[in-house]
């Protein structure tokens, strides 16, 4: 096993040769013979199957946005292997944080245990508009960069990547976005008890 992982078949050097020049039909013959191992990678990190292929289609993404990084086309299994867990993990952490985030916003909307099963849907419709409406009322800048992180799950490169910010510039907006939505919830919420 370790031998298949440290050097490329004879057969791929060729191809991973042709696809660090660029060309788009080697990348598609090396996903057509890579594809199973890449998605066993994948799962054995992810542990389930829910997003297994989104996630394989980015490792392929990825494969051809950085496959100039790759300097030895004899290394590309290990190389290969280190971006499709790296994706793995990204995708891991994205999926914890938004269900970290959707428990904290359960948690906000639940209706009190005291109320009526009837008022307590109609408290939770409430609550839930009163979440959207706050999202909505942030500024532009605030809002596209809260929800590319926490609805769409986009890394903090893959933001500075769509916005033209820096990461650190992405992380900022990030932290006052969830300051003001904390802000306004808790207001409304306040407000709303007294």
């Amino acid at each position: 096993m370790e031998e298949s992982l440290t050097l490329a078949p004879q057969s791929d050097l060729k191809l991973v040769q042709s696809l660090i020049d660029g060309d788009e039909q080697a990348l598609h013959a090396l996903m057509e013979r890579h594809a199973r191992w890449v998605r066993g990678v994948v799962f054995s990190v992810l542990g389930d199957r829910d997003e297994l292929d989104d996630v394989c289609q980015q490792v392929w993404l990825s494969v051809w946005r950085n496959s100039r990084s790759l300097q030895d086309a004899g290394k590309w299994r290990p190389w290969l292997y280190r971006l499709a867990r790296n994706v793995a993990l990204d995708a891991g952490r994205r999926k914890t944080q938004r269900r970290r985030l959707w428990q904290r916003v359960k948690a906000y909307l639940r209706p009190p245990a005291s109320a009526p099963p009837v008022d307590r849907d109609l408290i939770a419709r409430e609550q839930h508009q009163r979440v959207l409406d706050a999202i909505g009322s942030m500024s532009e800048a605030y809002r596209q960069v809260f929800v590319m992180r926490h609805l769409d799950g986009l890394s903090y490169a893959q933001i500075a990547q769509a916005t033209g910010l820096s990461e650190e510039g992405v992380e900022t907006r990030l932290v006052r976005a969830r300051r003001l939505l904390r802000g306004k919830l808790m207001g409304n919420r306040n407000h709303a008890t007294a």
